[in-house]
């Protein structure tokens, strides 16, 4: 895609008269050289692929770890309880979340979105959106563009890898799309998504990649919920009419300024933070008896 900015993708919406997701989907159509349907197609395969993930999780599974398996169906039976102070959609959001970056570290098939480590995050919010609303496929899929933008512009102007710019690239990000994404399944315009997309990124600014053991479980799966959550919540402001003080792009830029002033200790190198606590080198040693 060519969209190296938040406002790059508001100008193609002015330019071109044509919704968030659609000026997403005309500039894969123009840049991969493809017909509309094909790219729109080639999304809803992606959703579909989130879907079969959500619904294949096993609980039995453990990672090989066994650090990861088994609290995806923790929180679906607290879902299924009346002991909780959230209601139905965001404990969803919660236990989705988990199940698919259990998924990812028991090695089944999930969408990298944007990475694999943050892949519980959208299929979180939008699966659980649609569930909850009985939404059509196809506008879920729109959904998944509006993301795609977004993602695209972060990755052009910052990073979504963890050992580039810290988990805040990669969480950060996934929340940031997930965010734009479920405001515009709530009906926000152009200008609403873009500043939900800040708002959550902001809450995310500076957040470590510090795995214990070097693997992409602890505590990368449970962030997910939070980075699924915290999308929710930016939304919703949004929704209440409340905007980002910072403008969005500048929001974007400041995580890549932040990314690049973060020591390598606390990029994915597991030399700093969580990964080196004592709880820590007691789950690393027994990896290595």
């Amino acid at each position: 895609m060519s969209f190296r900015t938040l406002k790059d993708i508001l100008a193609a919406v002015q330019i071109r008269q044509v919704p968030f997701w659609e000026a997403v989907l005309l500039d894969d159509v123009k840049e991969r050289g493809i017909a509309r349907e094909q790219s729109f197609e080639t999304m809803r395969g992606m959703y579909q692929a989130m879907r079969m993930a959500d619904a294949d999780y096993d609980a039995e599974l453990r990672s090989a770890s066994g650090m990861a398996g088994g609290e995806g169906a923790k929180l679906e039976k607290f879902r299924r309880g009346e002991n909780r102070l959230v209601g139905d959609y965001l404990s969803s959001v919660m236990e989705k979340a988990v199940k698919m970056g259990e998924s990812n570290a028991c090695m089944k098939r999930i969408v990298a979105a944007p990475t694999a480590g943050s892949c519980g995050v959208i299929p979180a919010v939008l699966l659980s959106y649609e569930e909850h609303r009985d939404v059509e496929e196809d506008r879920m899929v729109e959904a998944l563009f509006v993301a795609a933008g977004i993602g695209e512009v972060i990755a052009a102007s910052a990073s979504i890898s963890g050992a580039e710019g810290g988990c805040q690239a990669e969480i950060g990000s996934a929340s940031a799309m997930a965010a734009g994404a479920v405001t515009y399944l709530e009906g926000g315009d152009q200008e609403a998504i873009v500043h939900a997309a800040a708002l959550a990124l902001k809450n995310m600014l500076g957040l470590t990649c510090d795995p214990v053991g070097g693997l992409v479980e602890v505590p990368c799966i449970k962030r997910n919920v939070s980075g699924a959550v915290n999308a929710v919540i930016a939304s919703q402001m949004v929704m209440a009419g409340l905007r980002s003080a910072i403008a969005p792009d500048e929001v974007i830029d400041s995580m890549r300024r932040i990314g690049k002033l973060l020591p390598g200790c606390l990029k994915e190198t597991s030399q700093e933070g969580l990964a080196i606590t004592p709880s820590a080198q007691k789950i690393t040693q027994k990896l290595t008896e």
